[in-house]
């Protein structure tokens, strides 16, 4: 059959059916290139090879596993490094990336396996001067500085190694693309003839990408697709603790995470993130409330701090950090029309202690609590946890994992928790439960309004 051509805006990997000027998709002028035609299927006369059916109940050993040493990415990994899996790990420029990178190719080097540190970005002096910086000098990891990707899989292929770093996907390019490398289609090629080799030789293959400016990996979304795993390296600048955040694994949990803190020697696991994000919690504070959520499999603590204070221009302000800004609003919201606190005329600053970020429902209990707290200037007693879903009618839902939300609060020595009613608490030894219906019920007893 004829085959189809195809063109693709190399800016924003818009596809179109024939040649164009301009990118209606993303306005941008001589974007648009003609790709490699794809076959429009196989030919009537040709056949291929049958390939084997299973039934679902065919059972097959977990796949086997490294461990890094390192048990925070560990964790993340779902218990280690899977053979011939692709990983993509993004992060905003100077987050603490390729240190994490360099620091894991060590440790999984000494624990046996064989290792390459494939640099695009910088020279191989420079990745050995941070090497011996955190005194990784002597780790028998192998190191490589290139970007021309044929030039590297040669490499690998005769190298063999059991992991190889790309660092990074965006510096990559192939001969037989024609365009600049970072383009979508050199980074969608790139991505590809990575994953392909990592399935065809078994090699575990790790990718760095850089990200935008709205915190996405740059590129075509089809990279994500790609590969088997997808973890973020979030963090603020301004704080020494960094979360790697799995958002896809197809050999774990999506959504556990790892946390980090950067010292002078790198970067060190925190075991017990919790009680670090609470360290510099002052007693009784009005507009401080504590939530106990859920990362992944893991329970976290984290403080949720409030300020409301008069503003002196026509539209308050909403100033929103480790939470998303519509969920503030949405809160805010409820709160005027459902328990009669207007927060009309007030500047509004909602922040997560440590830089945590918090993306869960069940939080919204513990910004209202805040919110009041500081609209108020009425201290929530220091030894309560807070967790519930709000709903616009002003309802409190029960949130999932309530036993293991209450256990983690426990053991860091809080003795009060304040949930919406029928939560499953289980054995909940040693905690005074307050269970609430609705927002009006909470307001009433804690403020003594509503």
């Amino acid at each position: 059959m004829a085959k189809l051509k195809g063109f693709t805006c190399s800016v924003c990997g818009a596809t179109y059916p024939r040649w164009a000027g301009k990118c209606d998709a993303c306005g941008s002028w001589n974007s648009i290139l003609e790709e490699a035609p794809l076959s429009a299927g196989p030919k009537p006369t040709a056949k291929g090879r049958t390939i084997p059916i299973t039934d679902l109940a065919t059972e097959e050993a977990p796949p086997p596993r490294a461990g890094s040493g390192i048990g925070e990415l560990d964790r993340v990994l779902g218990g280690g490094l899977v053979p011939a899996s692709a990983i993509l790990v993004g992060g905003d420029p100077g987050i603490g990336k390729s240190t994490l990178l360099l620091q894991a190719a060590a440790s999984f080097a000494r624990n046996g396996l064989k290792c390459l540190y494939i640099s695009g970005e910088e020279a191989a002096a420079q990745v050995r001067m941070r090497a011996q910086r955190l005194g990784l000098q002597s780790a028998p990891v192998g190191l490589g500085a290139e970007t021309n990707l044929r030039d590297i899989l040669t490499t690998l292929d005769a190298e063999r190694p059991a992991l190889a770093i790309i660092d990074s996907i965006q510096t990559m390019w192939l001969d037989n693309v024609e365009s600049a490398p970072g383009s979508v289609s050199q980074v969608r090629a790139a991505a590809h003839e990575l994953v392909t080799f990592a399935k065809r030789r078994g090699v575990a293959v790790v990718i760095v990408g850089h990200v935008t400016k709205e915190g996405a990996i740059a590129g075509p979304r089809v990279l994500e697709h790609m590969v088997d795993t997808v973890l973020y390296f979030e963090g603020e600048r301004g704080h020494q603790f960094r979360i790697l955040r799995a958002v896809k694994n197809r050999f774990g949990p999506a959504d556990e995470i790892g946390v980090f803190e950067m010292t002078g020697d790198g970067l060190s696991e925190v075991l017990n993130p919790s009680a670090l994000f609470l360290s510099d919690r002052e007693a009784a504070t009005p507009g401080s409330a504590v939530f106990a959520g859920i990362e992944g499999t893991r329970p976290v603590l984290t403080e949720v701090q409030a300020l409301v204070a008069p503003s002196n221009l026509g539209t308050p302000r909403r100033t929103v950090v480790g939470i998303d800004s519509g969920r503030l609003g949405t809160i805010l919201a409820v709160l005027e029309a459902r328990c009669g606190i207007p927060f009309t005329g007030l500047d509004v600053f909602l922040n997560v202690a440590g830089g945590m970020r918090i993306s869960e429902p069940a939080a919204d209990l513990a910004i209202a609590a805040a919110l009041l707290s500081a609209r108020e200037d009425v201290a929530i007693p220091p030894d309560m946890v807070l967790f519930g879903e709000i709903s616009l009618s002003g309802a409190l839902r029960p949130v999932g994992q309530t036993e293991n939300r209450l256990k983690e609060a426990a053991k860091l020595g809080f003795s009060q928790a304040t949930l919406p009613s029928r939560s499953k608490a289980g054995q909940a030894e040693g905690m005074n439960l307050r269970e609430m219906a609705d927002l009006t019920a909470f307001v009433g007893e804690m403020f003594g309004a509503g």
